[in-house]
């Protein structure tokens, strides 16, 4: 069975996300922006929280855990590599390392580049992957390099193309609007970036997606595609050089 899934929408344009394992009723929470939020869809449906797991280190996504944790007592896990810069780890994960939420089995990927020490958790059907791969987007790249950054999507790429892509941001219609001016003519992104309009005039979020819409929409997943190198003038570069253009010009828009 699947993982069940909330949405909770936080700070300004943060999310966290409850992963409930539906045959043994154990809940996850993914980043913690702030706590408020959290308990109060925790106290919703009478869920009580197991385990916290955390991205990286950045404040918007862990500022709320102590108080999380005085409230629940849930176990943390989190990069052992970026142990020393995150709130007290149960859990200290190194990619590769399996994490469970109840019956539901995932892995720690390395996604270093929006910082150093960054990861995902990929379980069957859900990665959740705070500001690697964003919805039309990745992170800012404030700690690695574009090479890195590169490297830590195409392993996300590889992943199962219906997995639900649980990024940490409502960043999306913005996103859409860069995404247009790598690739106007992708019939796909037309479409996708119209929808993504219609849901946040309506107030709907725009994440989780899917890492089928992302492949096929995404311009950071598709610097390898020859289309784009041309349109670029970049045709016999590498794709982490393509890349690394697209996200120099994403922090121009």
């Amino acid at each position: 069975m699947p993982l069940e899934l909330v949405t909770i929408p936080c700070l300004k344009d943060n999310y966290a996300f409850l992963a409930r394992d539906p045959q043994t009723g154990a809940i996850a929470c993914v980043d913690v922006p702030e706590a408020g939020p959290i308990l109060s869809a925790l106290a919703d449906r009478g869920w009580r929280l197991t385990d916290i797991l955390l991205t990286h280190h950045h404040p918007d996504h862990i500022d709320g855990v102590a108080d999380l944790v005085a409230a629940t007592g849930a176990r943390v896990v989190g990069a052992a590599a970026d142990s020393h810069r995150l709130p007290p780890l149960d859990v200290a994960a190194t990619p590769g390392d399996e994490i469970r939420i109840g019956a539901q089995t995932g892995r720690v990927i390395d996604v270093s580049g929006h910082t150093v020490g960054h990861v995902a958790y990929a379980f069957a059907d859900h990665a959740f992957t705070g500001d690697s791969l964003m919805a039309l987007g990745c992170g800012r790249l404030f700690e690695g390099s574009p090479a890195m950054m590169w490297a830590s999507l195409q392993r996300l790429a590889a992943l199962d193309p219906g997995t639900i892509i649980c990024s940490g941001h409502e960043y999306t219609e913005s996103n859409a609007r860069f995404a247009l001016t790598i690739e106007p003519g992708n019939p796909r992104l037309v479409e996708r970036a119209a929808a993504v309009g219609a849901a946040r005039s309506a107030g709907r979020p725009t994440v989780p997606s899917t890492l089928a819409e992302e492949l096929a929409t995404n311009p950071f997943l598709r610097a390898s595609q020859p289309e784009i190198k041309a349109v670029l003038g970049l045709s016999g570069a590498s794709d982490a050089d393509v890349f690394a253009e697209i996200r120099a010009r994403k922090d121009r828009f």
